[in-house]
């Protein structure tokens, strides 16, 4: 019995001692395995990792969505946007040389940091990037950026412009939550626009194509977009307005450069129409719009700060809370001014103009509701109706007139305060102030004098007309 027991324990520590062995090659082999598969995916991440940077070749799909790339211009290839938010221009195939179309890679740049939350899309410095009219379009993830560290740059000739694309050249249409930004600069290479013989091209073109708009591109125009930001870029030689928004709010423009040469024709550097909750600081250029704080501007030459023109074409203009404040103009056409068409309806109330150095400038304070673009325009009765616009420490020198304001004879504008408005000629002579059918008040000091006389006293009367006018606007 004894003998019997020993040999079941023997058997049962053997077979205990065969399963530990076991246990622990079957541990070793998947820990073993376990490196070598870990070893395999590094691998891989770090091939897409050096791919993204050295480009060579192939496209990408992003993980997870149906998303598939437009095939790219040349041996260009989509950067991974796992490996990287950072979608460079070069990277599909951009030149830079300032020569090359770039416009394909632009757009193909674009498209594939659309899809991606807090994207950039850059524009390197050192780099010349010739780019086509184009139109960047949305929806994008939110936080997207254009990082323009290089220079972009027009089709210097009208002729190579199609004739289709004469509203804008970079086009943002329906974009939200974007921020534009960078030390480079955006050239609308406008000099030809401005010439005879460009102008000479321009009308052979509208010849032959009606449907072509009169007026010349704006260089960046953002259409039904919501909270963007324009910072710290320059933009120079638009062939006619450089920034311009439509039909947009959450508008923020901060230390931009505008600026093109003194022999351009150019219309202010800003324009923005049909537009709310929008701050402009810190920037050489000229405005016109609605619900705007405007304030810190240094501008000239050129037109000015300007709102307007307003109600062309019998059309509604709707314009309240204004406030555009520290302003420098030298050498400007115009100062702060107020500009409608004959025949317009709706309204322009609570504008206030206060802190402006002029030097230099044609006429400093302006209200014109006759503007007119043209040699003759035909006189109408309808007008949008001014009122509560105040002129608030006006003070420099002028070369033409000091204070010009033409109201409509049908419609006065009402509640105009002029305050401390002390202007000088540059140059020998003395001009008076012009003021027709105005109706306010004047507070001095006042310089020259006859401001002090140029506004009249109003009764309910005339306010009840200009009322009536704003229906249109509520």
């Amino acid at each position: 019995m004894k003998r019997h027991s020993s040999s079941c324990l023997v058997a049962l520590m053997a077979l205990a001692f065969l399963v530990i062995i076991t246990s622990s090659i079957t541990s070793v082999q998947g820990r073993e395995h376990h490196r070598h598969h870990k070893h395999k995916m590094d691998k891989k991440k770090n091939h897409r990792h050096h791919h993204h940077h050295h480009n060579n070749g192939g496209n990408c799909t992003i993980p997870g969505s149906d998303f598939a790339p437009d095939p790219l211009p040349g041996n260009a290839s989509y950067p991974n946007p796992t490996a990287s938010k950072t979608f460079d221009v070069l990277s599909f195939g951009a030149k830079g040389d300032g020569v090359s179309d770039d416009s394909k890679a632009f757009l193909a740049a674009w498209k594939a940091a659309c899809k991606i939350p807090g994207a950039t899309v850059e524009i390197p410095s050192e780099f010349n990037f010739l780019i086509k009219p184009i139109t960047l379009q949305g929806p994008c993830m939110p936080d997207l950026v254009l990082q323009i560290n290089g220079a972009v740059l027009a089709p210097p000739k009208v002729g190579s412009w199609p004739k289709s694309s004469l509203f804008q050249w970079i086009n943002f249409k329906w974009i939200h939550n974007f921020t534009i930004r960078g030390s480079g600069v955006v050239d609308g290479q406008g000099s030809q626009w401005w010439s005879p013989s460009g102008s000479d091209q321009i009308y052979q073109i509208q010849k032959k194509f009606k449907h072509i708009p009169s007026w010349k591109p704006t260089a960046l125009r953002f259409y039904s977009s919501f909270n963007v930001t324009v910072r710290d870029i320059k933009i120079i030689n638009s062939p006619q307005c450089h920034l311009k928004f439509d039909s947009s709010g959450g508008i923020h423009v901060d230390n931009i450069t505008v600026s093109s040469p003194e022999t351009s024709p150019n219309t202010d550097g800003i324009h923005l129409q049909n537009t709310r909750d929008v701050e402009i600081q810190h920037s050489n250029i000229g405005c016109g719009c609605s619900n705007v704080h405007v304030h810190h501007i240094n501008c000239g030459p050129g037109h000015g700060i300007s709102l307007g023109g307003l109600g062309k074409d019998k059309s509604v203009a709707c314009v309240s809370n204004i406030v555009v404040e520290n302003i420098s103009l030298l050498n400007t056409l115009a100062g702060v001014r107020i500009k409608t068409w004959q025949g317009g309806m709706g309204s322009v109330k609570n504008v206030s103009f206060s802190n402006v150095q002029v030097t230099d400038v044609q006429v400093p304070v302006i209200i014109d509701q006759y503007y007119c673009d043209k040699n003759i325009c035909k006189n109408q009765t309808m007008a949008v109706a001014i009122s509560g616009v105040k002129y608030d420490g006006i003070v420099g020198t002028y070369t033409s007139q000091p204070v010009h304001l033409a109201c409509s004879s049908a419609i006065p504008c009402t509640d105009v305060d002029l305050i401390d408005i002390q202007l000088k000629p540059s140059f020998r002579g003395f001009h008076q102030a012009l003021c027709w059918n105005s109706y306010g008040k004047s507070q001095g000091p006042l310089f020259p004098s006859s401001i002090d006389s140029c506004l009249r006293r109003d009764g309910g009367y005339v306010k009840r007309i200009a009322r009536s006018r704003e229906h249109v606007c509520f």
